[in-house]
């Protein structure tokens, strides 16, 4: 299964979206759950991995930060290579929320209609703001 989460500023789970097949790609889940729009109409932003690299392509205004990627043929600059830093840096609470999410067992092992899957993600969303919070 395949799902995105958004967390506020202290890694607290706060969103998730319906669950989809795993195959399906970030950046297709958070169109179809028109996550940018959403942040834009709320003035938020977000901060995430390179698995939404071009989501958001307004340079003037991003809403959707990430990283630089590197390949065989585009070495990192020092400059790049800290603002990945920094950013993973950010990130960290942002981590923390999803991890708490994973340790739920029921999710290693969940093969079945993703529109049950949703149900059980939210209920678990739930669930795990009230043990982590408490």
């Amino acid at each position: 299964m395949h799902f995105l989460a958004l967390t506020d500023e202290k890694g607290r789970l706060i969103w998730i979206s319906a669950a989809r097949p795993g195959r399906t790609h970030d950046i297709t889940a958070a169109r179809h759950d028109h996550v940018l729009a959403h942040l834009r109409a709320a003035g938020l932003g977000a901060l995430a991995d390179l698995g939404f690299r071009g989501l958001d392509n307004d340079v003037r205004d991003p809403v959707i930060v990430t990283g630089f990627h590197a390949s065989r043929t585009h070495k990192l600059t020092p400059g790049q290579k800290e603002a990945n830093r920094v950013l993973a840096i950010g990130r960290a609470p942002f981590e923390n929320g999803f991890a708490h999410l994973k340790n739920w067992r029921t999710l290693t092992k969940l093969r079945t209609d993703p529109a049950h899957a949703t149900r059980l993600l939210r209920a678990l969303l739930i669930l795990t703001n009230l043990e982590v919070n408490r």
